[in-house]
């Protein structure tokens, strides 16, 4: 199958809707004359029946005759013009009485049976002809005829050359309107090819070059805007993995390079018992460091790739942060924390109990790491129109309004707590959260204030 670029197909469309119109439109058009000729000529037949049938005198049947014989002799009929009329007076049974000497030897068609007037075409001297034949009626009895016929020639030679100019126009006109479309079509298009050369241009490391914008929103800017959308949802995923590469590679450097820092000190002279086993434990520790950054790491490419199959099923909320709160005890005892659980009703939810129970767990881990000693945990359950409210608040450090809308990036740690010494974290916590949340149709928001208490909230559907 021959293949058509893209401007010469919308030409060739463009083309065959055409010839089909201009087909259609030179047909009409022929049409239209010709019935408008041929009325002509009716008109002219009719008139010259009018004329002629006063001149005969048809009372008695079979003696036709004409009242003025002289006036006859005189007539034009009697003449062979450009475009003649011919006349011809017959009895009830035919035989011709009358008829114009331009008909010399020939005679025009008869119907001896016709009872109503009738125009039909004939040929006459190899050439066509209109004629009508009209009974001539005296007393309900048809005494005679009078036929009236007027050459078709002048008619015929107009139609003819009207489909001579129709023929030769087509093809031309069919031309002339590809070339047109050709050239519309390519302008159309322009702005394709200026997509394709931008696009081909962009690479991984030139992500920031956009498609210009067409001056008409139509299709093209339509396509233009979504291809520049697509580019910065493609821009922003690179960005997002080089960052997370980056902070990855920095959290498990960084206790590698602390432990082989220790283990070197270590054998750098001989220790006592105590000595070794400080140091060893502080190694030890930074290995679980490790393998709970890379325990978290794994959870959240586990469902950055959305295939994790998801069980949803009916969940008490309410033992699900009950169980958090329990699997916390230890920690909260450490810190004097008391944990206020705002919800006496039971609620129950259609989710994921696993996956709810990470997010639930982050929160609250959160929650607990960000607090001061002697803190306040208020979780509350409430139940709305559009389902079900779960609420995890502490009084601890806060969140800078600056920095509230970088919380759910991965390894992101706000200023106040990458300062304090004291608190431990890789960053990942909520980065995981919202994911889960993303999968479950969860809405989770923050709200937060410096010093006062940070305050995250969970719509379940």
């Amino acid at each position: 199958m021959l293949k058509l670029s893209l401007k010469n197909r919308i030409s060739f469309y463009y083309i065959i809707s055409a010839a089909l119109l201009i087909f259609v439109a030179f047909i009409t058009i022929y049409l239209l004359i010709s019935y408008t000729v041929y009325s002509k000529v009716d008109e002219r037949i009719n008139y010259e029946v009018k004329e002629y049938i006063d001149k005969i005198d048809f009372e008695k049947v079979d003696e036709v005759e004409l009242i003025d014989h002289e006036e006859w002799e005189k007539s034009e009929h009697n003449e062979l013009d450009v475009d003649p009329v011919f006349l011809v007076i017959t009895d009830s049974k035919g035989k011709v009485i009358e008829k114009s000497g331009n008909l010399k030897n020939h005679n025009l068609y008869i119907s001896k049976s016709l009872k109503k007037s009738k125009i039909s075409d004939i040929k006459l001297s190899g050439q066509l002809a209109r004629q009508i034949q009209v009974p001539l009626i005296s007393n309900n009895t048809i005494t005679g005829y009078l036929l009236v016929a007027i050459s078709l020639e002048e008619a015929t030679t107009i139609l003819d050359h009207l489909k001579d100019v129709l023929y030769i126009l087509f093809p031309i006109v069919l031309l002339l309107l590809f070339f047109i479309a050709r050239f519309i079509a390519g302008r159309s298009i322009k702005p394709v090819n200026s997509i394709i050369a931008i696009s081909n241009s962009i690479t991984k490391d030139n992500l920031k070059l956009r498609i210009d914008m067409p001056k008409n929103k139509d299709e093209l800017y339509l396509l233009s805007e979504t291809i520049n959308n697509l580019l910065d949802r493609i821009e922003s995923a690179i960005e997002r993995e080089r960052q997370f590469t980056s902070d990855a590679s920095h959290e498990l450097r960084t206790p590698l390079a602390v432990i082989k820092g220790t283990l070197e000190v270590l054998i750098r002279k001989p220790r006592n018992t105590e000595e070794y086993q400080e140091k060893v434990n502080y190694c030890i520790a930074e290995v679980d460091r490790i393998n709970f950054v890379v325990d978290q790491l794994l959870l959240l490419a586990r469902f950055e790739n959305e295939k994790q199959s998801v069980k949803m099923e009916q969940i008490n909320l309410n033992d699900c942060v009950n169980e958090t709160i329990y699997r916390f005890k230890t920690k909260m005892k450490s810190k004097n924390m008391t944990v206020v659980e705002q919800f006496n009703d039971s609620f129950t939810v259609n989710s994921d109990r696993y996956l709810l129970s990470i997010i639930i767990n982050n929160l609250v881990s959160n929650a607990l790491k960000y607090s001061f000693e002697n803190g306040v945990i208020t979780i509350s359950i409430e139940k709305t129109t559009t389902g079900t409210i779960l609420k995890v608040s502490d009084n601890g450090i806060g969140i800078s309004k600056s920095e509230l809308s970088k919380v759910f990036d991965a390894f992101y740690r706000t200023a106040s707590s990458t300062n304090n010494p004291k608190i431990k974290g890789t960053g990942l916590g909520l980065s995981i959260a919202k994911r889960l949340c993303d999968i479950l149709h969860i809405k989770i928001e923050i709200v937060s204030q410096e010093n006062v208490g940070t305050t995250l909230i969970l719509s379940i559907p």
